[in-house]
């Protein structure tokens, strides 16, 4: 066990999972981010070394769970891709949790399949992440790729970064691979892209933006491969993702951003780094210095709620300690591959 602040740690955790409960408690908050209020104490039950932890947010987390069954008993008719990818997260938290329904697990499966890879912005069977996908326009046009200015209103288009399309595709992938099932592509076909992501532009080549999603590509990427807290992952097979983790703590840092502190510390620690880092202490003692009255991390003003609960769930992650299942992948069969990637460029 991590001792490096023990203590203050585990006040700022409760502290934290306090008002992540209070929230989740809301019906209207519940009803808008229930899949990942039920995944938040998924994980946090599934890789916590601190029993206690465990405990808690396994009650917690069964008791989300089944009052996200009494609301969705059935999957729409026609729901769309967001509708079942929901679905397929809560119900992969629902087992855990022990609360099976074949038949809508059933239902949720066969839905998914029907949805072709544009669900993702591009298709990772045959082509890497696009950076010319346009944003939905302010006036609500959706335009097809490679446009420029909205077919609607004229205004110029805003294109997604291509990191986050990578991002959003690698997790959508996942969490429907550990249902059972396909949304849009397969996890591999995602993954395979790995070399045309590198090199990592640091926020000194990149503006920080551009940055903010090239990080949160490479920290999904290490959940992805290390289910989500489950497993260690070796450096050799990351090497390139390592050194950019911990490179850029000191700007996480500097520009005061909680939620990416926290993910930089927990995929770090899943490299086997601990308190006895110069690294990983300074990314805690910004945490600890950082939470708000109420518990919470991120901008107590803001009027995203959903954007403080998750730099609040990050925070958390970031300050336990995990209960490691050994040095492995989530989907084993995937080492040779990445392997394999781990020196392409």
């Amino acid at each position: 066990m991590d001792t490096f602040k023990i203590e203050e740690r585990g006040r700022a955790i409760q502290r934290g999972l306090d008002f992540i409960c209070l929230i989740a408690d809301n019906r209207k908050n519940f009803r808008a981010f229930g899949p990942y209020f039920i995944s938040c104490f998924l994980m946090i039950a599934s890789t916590s070394r601190d029993l206690r932890l465990r405990r808690m947010a396994r009650t917690k987390g069964r008791n989300l769970a089944f009052q996200w069954r009494k609301l969705n008993t059935a999957l729409p008719r026609n729901a769309d891709a967001n509708i079942v990818s929901g679905h397929v997260i809560a119900g992969c938290a629902a087992e855990y949790f022990g609360l099976r329904h074949k038949i809508l697990k059933q239902r949720v499966r066969k839905a998914a399949k029907r949805f072709p890879a544009e669900i993702l912005g591009f298709d990772p069977a045959n082509e890497p992440p696009p950076n010319d996908l346009p944003e939905t326009c302010s006036c609500g046009q959706d335009n097809v790729r490679g446009r420029k200015t909205c077919q609607k209103c004229k205004k110029r288009l805003k294109m997604y970064d291509r990191y986050q399309l990578w991002t959003e595709a690698l997790c959508v992938t996942y969490w429907a691979q550990r249902y059972g099932t396909m949304l849009g592509a397969r996890y591999v076909d995602v993954l395979k892209w790995l070399p045309n992501m590198r090199p990592y532009r640091g926020p000194k080549n990149a503006n920080y933006m551009e940055f903010f999603y090239i990080v949160y590509a490479v920290t999904h990427l290490v959940y992805t491969l290390n289910g989500y807290g489950l497993y260690n992952l070796s450096s050799r097979w990351l090497p390139a993702e390592f050194s950019f983790l911990k490179a850029s703590m000191k700007t996480a840092i500097n520009r005061q951003d909680a939620d990416m502190v926290g993910e930089l510390l927990d995929t770090l620690k899943s490299f086997g780094l601990n308190g006895s880092n110069s690294t990983i202490r300074r990314g805690i003692n910004y945490l600890l210095s950082q939470q708000n009255s109420d518990g919470s991390w991120g901008n107590p003003n803001g009027e995203d709620l959903f954007e403080r609960y998750h730099a609040t769930w990050a925070a958390i992650d970031g300050l336990r300690d995990y209960a490691w299942h050994g040095v492995r992948l989530s989907f084993p069969r995937l080492q040779p591959l990445l392997e394999q990637l781990a020196t392409s460029r």
